[in-house]
């Protein structure tokens, strides 16, 4: 069986198909991690895990699909949805038995991704107004135990376990899968060896960061490892077990973000620069269906410090954008769907103290450059409501309703215009008054990571790739970003590294028992 793409998912499906005694190569077009590797290496997980018993914390697999379900939406069926709950308890033993370090250490306050002090945290919007009524809020965000952001110590665990039971080559470089018959027979690749290789992966890691932060360097990057594949020696590769496409998402090809996503712009693509969408154009020029190609998650995190959850989100109108305590990137969603990729949040004098007072405490390091950006570069200051709105070019009648009706609201103990739960409700009547700009645009200090949902239809119940008319191509198989998931409508925190572990391992699993009724 090949697997083409190192990362979370294409490990996962090579672990499990080994097991199940398939003979397995992992091919990798620089030298594995891909985006896994760069991710806050959180996985969402819940129904009663040993970290949530040993916190103290109540969960049930139907609590977890409840929330779960407003969210998914129709990226996948109940019955897949509810399978993935009901099997989230085994995936962290899963990985825990295969290295991943996890802690049940509990994060007190509410925030985007916890200290160095805390692994286990809500890492949705289970506790946002209008979820919490439908299910019993509970954290489920599984951060794996590390230092800075743990999706280094993720990926090293998982790869470990993949090498010791699979054949893996690096900078090998997958341009078309061979077919037979309708069938997926095996691959097309470039391969690079000696100073090329060396090369090679020194571009992409050098294009992953800081080339993530300095998309000049990356782009020449790019160009220089594609010039270093066209001198790589062909290879076909034969799979007569299948081929599993997990070569990620496709937010590093500019063509197809254009294409189908054209309203995110000025974003941070999260991902390698191998996330440019070739296994899901292999998959299509194989017949394969795509959808959800629109669905772009922007990252507009306003926590920590956690008291910026009681500033008001407001547009260029003045205007709320919604609770503020939703997940960051629905959030997101909204600036940029509804709102020109604008907003600002509204701070008063007291509400700034305690910003600053929280960010030694509960911010990683990357999170308190970016508090202190916003607290320093994007702050308008004026001493009323409606001279900090003209200073911002904000509408300063649409503003100063606005805020008046929020603070009648919240001095009357009465539920909150845009339904934000009282706990995280405070009057703002403190001056002088600061109106931080959190409109998504390019900016180096203050990046809104973006990352593709969509990708290649698959078989919920195999992982096989589906065509327009809902046949499996024989032989072919997806997995992670390269295929419609759990998370294809809606991402919240851990959950496409969720998606990657339960998609990789269907693959896996299946690929694996192709292989058995080929050979009787």
């Amino acid at each position: 069986m090949v697997v083409v793409g190192f990362g979370a998912a294409g490990a996962c499906a090579a672990i499990e198909a080994a097991v199940a005694g398939a003979d397995v190569l992992v091919l990798d077009r620089f030298a594995g991690g891909g985006a896994t590797a760069m991710s806050g290496g959180v996985v969402y997980a819940g129904g009663g895990t040993p970290q949530q018993q040993a916190a103290g914390v109540p969960d049930s697999p139907a609590g977890m699909a409840a929330y779960l379900a407003m969210e998914v939406g129709d990226a996948v069926s109940e019955r897949t949805l509810r399978r993935f709950c009901d099997s989230s308890v085994d995936m962290v033993a899963w990985l825990a038995e295969h290295g991943v370090p996890f802690d049940a250490s509990l994060c007190p306050y509410k925030t985007s991704y916890p200290s160095n002090k805390h692994y286990l945290y809500y890492s949705g919007s289970e506790s946002a107004g209008g979820f919490r009524d439908v299910a019993p809020p509970a954290p489920r965000g599984h951060r794996t135990k590390g230092k800075g952001t743990s999706g280094k110590v993720f990926y090293a665990r998982l790869a470990e376990a993949a090498k010791a039971r699979a054949r893996v080559r690096t900078q090998t470089f997958v341009r078309r899968l061979t077919m037979t018959d309708d069938r997926v027979t095996g691959v097309e690749a470039t391969v690079l060896t000696g100073l090329a290789a060396r090369l090679h992966r020194a571009c992409g890691k050098f294009a992953a960061k800081p080339g993530l932060y300095v998309p000049a360097l990356r782009k020449r990057l790019s160009r220089w490892a594609l010039a270093l594949e066209r001198r790589g020696r062909p290879v076909r590769i034969a799979a007569r077990s299948g081929v599993v496409l997990a070569a990620g998402g496709f937010v590093a090809n500019r063509e197809m973000m254009r294409e189908h996503a054209p309203e995110y712009r000025g974003g941070l693509p999260l991902g390698t620069i191998a996330d440019d969408g070739a296994g899901i154009q292999m998959g299509v020029a194989a017949g394969g269906a795509t959808a959800h190609m629109e669905r772009v998650s922007a990252w507009r995190f306003i926590s920590p410090p956690s008291v910026f959850l009681s500033s008001l989100l407001v547009d260029s109108r003045g205007q709320r954008v919604g609770d503020e305590s939703r997940y960051g990137a629905a959030l997101g969603h909204d600036l940029v769907k509804y709102h020109g990729s604008r907003g600002w949040l509204l701070v008063d004098k007291g509400l700034v103290a305690e910003a600053r007072a929280q960010l030694s405490d509960q911010t990683v390091w990357f999170q308190r450059l970016q508090a202190m950006y916003l607290l320093r570069r994007e702050a308008v200051t004026a001493s009323t409501v409606d001279e900090v709105a003209r200073r911002a070019g904000i509408d300063p009648a649409g503003l100063v309703a606005t805020v008046e009706a929020h603070n009648s609201a919240a001095r009357d103990g009465k539920p909150d215009p845009a339904g934000k739960p009282g706990e995280f409700v405070r009057v703002l009547d403190s001056p002088p008054y600061s109106l931080l700009d959190i409109s998504v645009k390019p900016s180096a200090a203050y990046p809104c990571p973006m990352l593709t949902l969509g990708g290649l239809v698959v078989d919920e119940d195999t992982g096989g790739v589906r065509r327009e008319d809902g046949t499996v191509i024989d032989g072919l198989y997806a997995a992670g970003r390269t295929a419609v998931g759990i998370c294809s409508n809606s991402y919240v925190s851990g959950l496409s590294l969720a998606d990657c572990v339960f998609s990789g391992r269907r693959a896996g699993v299946h690929a694996s028992l192709r292989r058995t009724r080929a050979h009787g």
